[in-house]
């Protein structure tokens, strides 16, 4: 914990020679150029405040009361307007001082110097709400697991660190800034007039805010200093924080190379004895059958499945699943498929239970919309298995694809176990898991985006993007006007997006925003797409009529190709692409 602590409290030193960092420095300057040191610490401690309560609590906050960010937003863009007005008209300033004055009187003397702490600490904690700070692997895992509603006490600890070392700089900016421009001979006559200059900065900082321009700011600033993102992922990505940020997770030493693998292999002793199944909990729904416990599974050998109904690789799992349930339910053997939700659609029940139909999934599924179940297991793959024995032991997982004839063989031994008598036979069924190297799963929603051309990522906020000549492979790009959000994209009428991939099919996670059909037209190399289409594709054209995976693109052998799709409608909320 404690090397975790270190490079959290050095990212946070680090931050104030960040691009998303520069756009508030002129108004911390500016808002601490009165009120000496007791200001410039009142704005830094606001600042750090307000962050760190708005990072960890505002999942609780609008799961409690309904809340809608944007409103927290807005009040803070109300308080910058305020400010900035005081420093522009000296009646407004005298009336906001006053207000200051008898609220102060109620808490002694600390807030009580004109234009002190109290109204910087009001300034930095409107600051702090509104700031997006350039994320790294720390960060992001704090915000992640806050988004979640799964804070623990080592990830309030990793934030306040963070932004101790976030306020020791900020202070020494805002307070030696300050006193720098009060020496300087040249100015010192100016001062009222260099403040009403920055009051202005500030009314145009909240007009920035309140159109989401801060964001596409930040995003300028970080294309033209690429360097800085690079510099902070490789400070933050070392195997030491790697091995830290996954213990806070509360996950347990899995690594990528385990994905499509078996857990603890089978050996001569038979199947190994991986510890107690964790309970049902928290499930907000269950499908195709009355609520379940392990208690009462007891006795039979359960297969827990994890799955969500837009994962491609899930999907191709399900045959198998539902084969394998099929063939062995009457010999004791049951299947729960657990959804969990990559998106905030799929917690929809009307869209799983369509989703059962489609597959023709009989066993019972189980609605995890809030990661309960999920976290019991200390799961983070879709699709994941745990087979699990008639005395309710795990005695196999199974992450990803693959290695099904290796998967039923587990169910045929723990029946036997069981004292089942079971054919040695095994399902005939194709295992349609992808050979060739193909582009890797893609998101075009802000919080997971990373191929994005140029650049890799924008933030939430509304955009007008330019295609590029060139894409690279395995990377995407868009064009026209798109609504970025965190978990997915917008488009605006006649919105481009290009994808130059490798692989023979193409999926995308797609919506209808409005729950109106839109249309999006399909490309491949340029043509309308007719040979190689997807299967939802006709007449070059798709209709999103429903919120699913899409097939695009269809090809014979994996190729490498430039994909475009032009939306001929506003509002197709796209997801994420995988493929085949």
């Amino acid at each position: 914990m404690e090397i975790l602590l270190f490079f959290a409290f050095i990212s946070g030193l680090v931050t104030i020679l960040a691009p998303c960092i520069w756009p508030l420095l002129p108004i911390v300057l500016s808002s601490s150029l009165a009120g000496g040191k007791p200001k410039s610490l009142g704005i830094t401690l606001g600042i750090m405040v307000s962050f760190s309560v708005f990072i960890l609590s505002i999942s609780y906050l609008v799961k409690l009361f309904g809340l809608d960010p944007n409103i927290i937003r807005l009040f803070a863009v109300i308080v910058l307007v305020i400010m900035g007005l005081s420093m522009i008209v000296p009646l407004i300033s005298r009336i906001l001082e006053g207000i200051l004055s008898r609220f102060s009187g109620r808490f002694g003397q600390s807030f009580q110097k004109r234009s002190g702490f109290g109204g910087g600490f009001i300034t930095g904690c409107s600051l702090g709400i509104v700031w997006t700070p350039c994320t790294g692997p720390i960060l992001a895992t704090i915000a992640t697991l806050a988004a979640t509603t799964n804070l623990n006490t080592g990830i309030i600890l990793v934030t306040i660190v963070y932004v101790m070392g976030l306020g020791i700089p900020l202070f020494f900016f805002s307070y030696g800034g300050g006193r720098l421009v009060a020496r300087t001979r040249f100015v010192s006559g100016f001062t009222g007039r260099i403040q009403q200059v920055f009051g202005v900065l500030l009314l145009l900082t909240a007009l920035a805010i309140y159109t989401n321009y801060d964001k596409v700011l930040q995003v300028k600033l970080l294309d033209s200093f690429p360097s800085y993102t690079q510099f902070l992922i490789g400070l933050e990505s070392n195997p030491a924080v790697k091995k830290q940020l996954n213990i806070l997770k509360g996950n347990k030493e899995k690594t990528d190379e385990m994905i499509g693998k078996p857990f603890d292999m089978t050996d001569s002793n038979g199947l190994p004895n991986l510890g107690k199944a964790p309970e049902f909990v928290g499930i907000n729904n269950w499908l195709n059958s009355k609520p379940l416990t392990m208690s009462e599974l007891r006795g039979k050998v359960v297969l827990i499945d994890f799955w969500t109904y837009t994962c491609i690789n899930c999907i191709r799992t399900l045959p198998h699943v539902t084969g394998w349930y099929n063939k062995y339910k009457d010999q004791g053997f049951v299947v729960v498929g657990v959804h969990t939700p990559e998106f905030e659609f799929e917690k929809d029940t009307k869209n799983v239970e369509n989703a059962i139909k489609q597959y023709k999934i009989d066993y019972p599924v189980a609605q995890d919309n809030d990661y309960a179940t999920w976290n019991a297991y200390s799961n983070q793959y879709w699709p994941a298995k745990y087979l699990i024995d008639a005395n309710g032991v795990i005695r196999y997982i199974h992450f990803g694809e693959g290695n099904y004839d290796e998967t039923e063989k587990a169910i045929q031994d723990l029946l036997k176990e069981a004292g089942k008598n079971v054919s040695t036979s095994l399902q005939e069924m194709e295992d349609q898991t992808p050979r060739s190297q193909n582009s890797p799963e893609t998101y075009l929603g802000s919080e997971r985006m990373q191929y994005l051309t140029p650049n890799g990522k924008v933030e939430v906020g509304s955009y007008r993007f330019s295609l590029p000549k060139n894409i690279p492979i395995n990377h995407f790009s868009l064009g026209g006007e798109w609504d970025v959000m965190s978990e997915y994209s917008s488009s605006r009428k006649d919105s481009i997006l290009e994808y130059n991939f490798q692989a023979s099919k193409v999926f995308l996670v797609m919506r209808p925003g409005d729950d109106k059909p839109k249309q999006v037209k399909v490309y491949l190399d340029g043509k309308l797409v007719t040979t190689g289409s997807g299967k939802d594709v006709t007449d070059g054209s798709i209709t999103v009529d429903s919120d699913r995976l899409y097939e695009l693109i269809d090809l014979t052998t994996p190729e490498n190709h430039t994909l475009r799709l032009e939306f001929q409608n506003a509002g197709t909320e796209v997801f994420a692409f995988t493929f085949g």
